[in-house]
């Protein structure tokens, strides 16, 4: 059985996603040691800016789909 997840929810897990990609930015940008790296992190904040869009216009079974999609993904970040 999945998991229910209301858009806010998601939007919270998104958010939380966000705010890691956003800091390893920062963090690669001051440290200036691999653009690929980089080039890489702003692809995952641009996801989860699509990921936002799409659940200001997306209904439950987007935002179940994509609230556990970010709460495992926030676990495989924790653990980096």
């Amino acid at each position: 059985m999945s998991e229910q997840w209301s858009t806010k929810a998601a939007e919270q897990a998104v958010h939380g996603v966000t705010r890691w990609y956003a800091e390893q930015i920062r963090k690669e940008q001051q440290a200036g040691t691999d653009p690929e790296r980089l080039q890489a992190l702003k692809e995952g904040l641009a996801g989860c800016a699509a990921d936002l869009e799409t659940l200001q216009d997306g209904g439950q079974t987007e935002a179940a789909e994509i609230g556990a999609r970010y709460a495992a993904l926030a676990q495989e970040l924790e653990g980096q």
